[in-house]
């Protein structure tokens, strides 16, 4: 079996940038200078993204921010705007459900879609590709540009968007796979960073082509188990059925839990009820979003990172569900009254066990509580987060900000 002859109707779409050039494109100002957009805009904040401005002077994701403006002493440092990147992704959705219902939203910035016609093959949708930058600029924003990989599987189409960045539009086929992979280093394959090089360097694979032209069991034995095998079907075109799932079980797949987190910003003990103004806060958006999703929970829990790196946890589960900000806050508290006197750094919350929330509460006045929970996730939809909130809340030093987790939106 050797390359997959399939015409290559899978499409990997990566917006450039994301979060700093849908800043660029809401402010004209910013245009053409260089951005970033930081998790906190003071010097220990962590640069999530970087425009291309930025990024041509040495910025990179990951960077500090004091490390950022040593490098463009003119960076422009700005707080992420989650609803505005949430727009984005939206109309990105929408844009490309016109050409098929089989699309794949892997994060904030990324989507995967499955061309319906793949009788048409190559052609087809590299024209379709262009059709949908020209579309992003006229119906999103001028200054949104995509980088589009084009091939017969999932992860190969991964790796061709990255290649010509920014803007750029790569087919890997059957035709082009040898020149392809001879230019590239084996760093540029999605998953291969310096671990699983170094195991195919011992090996004896060296280079992209080495790795392309390994047998099964030469890949199996540089990585030790059936994962080889895995490699060498990404490697040729193939779906490998591990690292990607199929469109259809995308959409099938249920939620499992619910969690939020906050890194402090200063050392808080257990009992200290600052820090219960800040579980109030991750209460307050978990809940929001488990009802929004019309869920119940059974089950809770809590971790807490300390000083010096250590670690509690504990969970439980309940007989009755959970669903109110009441009933959460109840039961996180009591978790806190039984953790470790030290001073917690990390305070991360979440819910499992879920089950739909098809019945409702039999008791009068749980069924009050929860529609008055559902009356305030309106208002806060509407007006935005903590516009109404508990007096625990009032004069509160620390606010938790909306954040977009990896691989989430």
């Amino acid at each position: 079996m050797q390359f997959n002859s399939a015409p290559p109707t899978t499409m990997h779409i990566d917006i450039n940038s994301c979060f700093a050039t849908i800043e660029q494109q809401a402010n004209p100002l910013l245009r053409g200078k260089p951005v970033a957009v930081a998790a906190y805009v003071k010097d220990y904040g962590c640069i999530l993204a970087a425009s291309y401005e930025a990024k041509r002077l040495g910025v990179k994701t990951g960077m500090r921010v004091k490390e950022g403006r040593m490098l463009a002493p003119r960076l422009i440092v700005l707080p992420p705007d989650p609803p505005k990147y949430r727009a984005v992704n939206k109309q990105l959705f929408a844009l490309l459900s016109f050409y098929t219902p089989h699309i794949s939203v892997e994060s904030i910035d990324e989507m995967v879609m499955k061309l319906s016609q793949p009788e048409a093959g190559r052609p087809l949708a590299e024209n379709i590709a262009k059709d949908i930058k020209q579309r992003i600029k006229k119906e999103i924003g001028e200054w949104i540009t995509v980088s589009i990989g084009i091939a017969p599987n999932r992860y190969l189409a991964k790796v061709a968007s990255g290649l010509e960045k920014p803007d750029g539009l790569v087919a890997i086929t059957q035709e082009n796979v040898i020149e392809t992979f001879g230019n590239m280093q084996l760093t540029d394959f999605c998953g291969i960073k310096e671990g699983n090089a170094g195991r195919l360097r011992a090996a004896g694979i060296r280079t992209p082509l080495e790795f392309f032209r390994a047998s099964t069991a030469d890949l199996k034995r540089a990585f030790r188990s059936i994962v080889g095998y895995q490699w060498w079907l990404r490697l040729h075109g193939y779906e490998d059925g591990v690292m990607y799932k199929d469109f259809e079980k995308d959409r099938e797949e249920e939620q499992k839990s619910f969690g939020q987190s906050y890194a402090l910003g200063r050392p808080y003990l257990a009992s200290d009820p600052r820090l219960w103004q800040i579980l109030t806060q991750l209460v307050m958006k978990m809940g929001r979003r488990l009802r929004h999703d019309g869920f119940v929970a059974y089950g809770a829990g809590i971790s807490l990172l300390f000083g010096g790196y250590t670690h509690w946890h504990t969970q439980e589960k309940h007989a009755a569900p959970l669903c109110t900000d009441r009933d959460f806050f109840l039961v996180f508290r009591q978790m806190l009254e039984a953790a470790p006197m030290k001073e917690i750094k990390l305070l991360a919350i979440y819910c499992y066990a879920l089950a739909r929330d098809l019945q409702g509460s039999l008791l009068l006045e749980d069924a009050k509580n929860r529609e008055v929970s559902r009356a305030l996730d309106k208002i806060q939809d509407r007006f935005g987060d903590f516009i109404i909130h508990p007096a625990r809340m009032l004069a509160m030093e620390q606010k938790v900000l909306d954040r977009i987790a990896f691989g989430k939106v």
